[in-house]
């Protein structure tokens, strides 16, 4: 684990700029980044809260927010795609923000809704029913399918049809659970229900999704000493209201608190996380003191319920139905620690069968095993999620300069600079954090923690979450800071080879995503950076290709089930002559046939695409180095629209 790089800003006036308190932070499917900070008034009156957004591949480039919120933002959560953004404040409001012409950098609150007064501290989209699970056992297999399988999973909420109702949820700090949910046209329905008949203070809370479509909900009032409480939460629609239904869980108390010999050494409990979001199974605890702090990792099970023998004996069937009830055991916990700032959890839905986790000690594939740790040292941590084992380490001194004197260091009387925030990126492979002084730090995490490894099993680690990467749809640039010069071409070639042995189907889904990532992975190389331009060249005479087919219209309504479109493809794939004429003569005209003002409108487009395919056939013998044979490209115009023939 090193550092990538680290944004530090425009040095403002200490009366007009400040870091956030607490700051937040939060890392979605596409790579941007939010975080938020704080900007003083010129009278020191007044804060504006405001929300960043970040392109990590672009980091000098940020776009700045004027929330609009009263209160510190005490939420940021992205939607499943990447695409809307919620915040969350200490006044109870929430906001939905979203880009606008899908733009990174222009963005605008769509709803909101609020809570008054009741400040949040748990906050989440409502699950859509979407999952995968990642088979390290199955990384080998040539099927996506059995590599990447889909996960019976419910969604929290469904409209007519089975299709998901968006919205979120939020947990306030005096115990209401607030719903809102997004209707087809626009409307927003909000219902606020109390999670128990005993309202208490809520200090840490989070929220988890079951398989069933329920949502299970754990809060803490700070206290170690105090139980640590969930709740299922039913949320349904009915006569056009939004209703809310809850039901305690079994609780549990912190091992730390009933060992005689740590009881009272860690008074308040400072982190509360379940393991992932679709996991209500396991989550995990961190108790501190001003000084040191320990972690523990909890699993909810089925256990049988022992009967006393006066009932087995009164009736004898009984022993052979075992009643079962739900309980926390502690799977792993941690010695004592320096104190944790901080915590990230993976995002990564690997597999974490047997077999699995086998397979990837085996072949030091850890991503989706590990997370990450802060502590007020400096120094950050990579944990085994299950056993809580160190598996990698940055040291806090490696993020300062060089130059400054280790000596000066260690006479300094300020406090050390820590991560107070910190997210890991979807696949694993990097780690951002927000220290105390308000700037960002990018990490790399390697795949195999450190462990050295042959270049065939570096190269299978990567393939498999380009892979992974290319069937969900998720931005890959994190994976791209692990690979070498050296590596792109093999990558890009098993690549390619592994796309050709997918169904039909799947490939055409597919074709634009792995024209992108080849892209991509060519600029890493100098021996390869040639091709880039070719794969953009062909990925925007697709995009012109589509467009220009959707607005062909079949002639007669009881047509067959391919389009116009689709017909010429097959035709030219057919007859693959370069004689236009010939093409001609098998294409039925009527079906070809635009609407004058349609047509007059898409005049100086066809002429420009005509222009630039006629540059491409002439800079051809130009480029002949960039070509390799069996990989060379050329264009045909047709009617109305570019083919491209490989």
């Amino acid at each position: 684990m090193d550092v990538a790089y680290i944004c530090e800003w425009d040095r403002k006036p200490r009366s007009s700029h400040c870091p956030s308190s607490p700051p937040v932070c939060a890392w979605s499917c596409r790579n941007l980044i939010a975080f938020t900070s704080d900007q003083r008034s010129e009278d020191e009156k007044d804060l504006t809260h405001m929300i960043h957004i970040l392109d990590t591949e672009h980091p000098w480039d940020v776009y700045s927010i004027n929330s609009g919120h009263q209160e510190v933002i005490t939420s940021l959560e992205w939607d499943q795609s990447g695409s809307r953004l919620l915040s969350a404040d200490a006044d109870g409001r929430i906001k939905c923000w979203g880009m606008t012409d899908h733009l990174a950098n222009s963005w605008q609150c769509i709803v909101s809704s609020e809570v008054d007064g009741d400040p949040i501290v748990a906050l989440s989209w409502l699950h859509n029913g979407v999952k995968l699970a990642l088979h390290v056992e199955k990384s080998g297999v040539s099927s996506f399918g059995e590599k990447f399988s889909r996960v019976k999973f419910s969604p929290s909420l469904t409209l007519f049809g089975g299709k998901p109702m968006e919205g979120w949820i939020a947990v306030t700090i005096s115990g209401l659970v607030t719903v809102s949910l997004l209707k087809p046209n626009g409307q927003v329905l909000t219902a606020t229900e109390s999670l128990c008949r005993l309202r208490c203070r809520v200090a840490l809370a989070d929220i988890a999704f079951t398989g069933g479509g329920n949502i299970v909900v754990a809060t803490c009032d700070g206290s170690s000493t105090s139980p640590v409480q969930f709740y299922k939460v039913c949320v349904s629609v009915v006569s056009e209201k939004c209703k809310i239904d809850t039901e305690i869980l079994p609780s549990l108390f912190m091992r730390c608190t009933t060992d005689p010999a740590r009881k009272d050494k860690f008074p308040a409990v400072t982190h509360l996380k379940f393991l992932a979001r679709d996991m209500s199974e396991q989550v995990l605890l961190c108790a501190s003191n001003q000084c040191s702090s320990v972690a523990e990792c909890w699993s909810l099970r089925k256990e049988g319920l022992p009967l006393n023998n006066i009932f087995q004996q009164l009736s004898p069937g009984v022993s052979d139905k075992q009643p079962m009830i739900l309980k926390w055991r502690i799977l792993s916990a941690t010695n004592e620690l320096e104190r944790v700032s901080a915590v990230a959890l993976p995002k990564l839905p690997i597999s974490l069968t047997n077999t699995d986790i086998k397979v990837a000690n085996e072949t030091k594939f850890y991503p989706g095993l590990g997370l990450a740790l802060a502590f007020h040292d400096g120094n950050v941590h990579i944990v085994h999620r299950l056993s809580l084992q160190t598996m990698a380490v940055l040291f806090g001194s490696s993020m300062r300069p060089s130059e400054e004197p280790s000596l000066k260091r260690q006479r300094s009387p300020t406090p050390c600079v820590h991560f107070k925030a910190l997210q890991m990126s979807w696949t694993s492979l990097a780690l951002v954090g927000l220290d105390t002084q308000g700037k960002l730090s990018m990490l790399r995490v390697s795949p195999s923690m450190g462990h050295a490894l042959d270049m065939t099993t570096s190269l299978r680690h990567l393939l498999f979450l380009l892979e992974y990467c290319m069937v969900t749809g998720y931005d890959w640039w994190d994976i791209l800071l692990h690979v070498q010069p050296n590596m792109v071409h093999n990558l890009v070639e098993k690549l390619h080879e592994e796309y050709t042995k997918q169904n039909a189907a799947l490939q055409q889904v597919l074709s634009t995503r792995i024209l992108a990532m080849k892209a991509s992975l060519c600029k890493l190389s100098p021996s390869t950076i040639t091709r880039v331009c070719d794969y953009h060249a062909k990925l925007f005479l697709i995009s012109v290709s589509c467009t220009l087919k959707s607005l062909l219209r079949p002639h007669f309504l009881n047509t067959p089930d391919k389009s116009p479109g689709d017909r010429l493809t097959e035709i030219c794939n057919k007859y693959p002559d370069t004689d236009i004429d010939k093409v001609m003569i098998n294409l039925k005209t009527e079906e070809f046939v635009l609407d004058m003002p349609t047509l007059q409108s898409l005049q100086q487009l066809i002429q420009w695409i005509g222009d630039f395919v006629l540059y491409l056939l002439a800079s051809l013998p130009n480029q002949g180095s960039s070509f390799r044979p069996g990989h060379s490209f050329f264009y045909v115009m047709e009617p109305h629209w570019v083919h491209y023939v490989k």
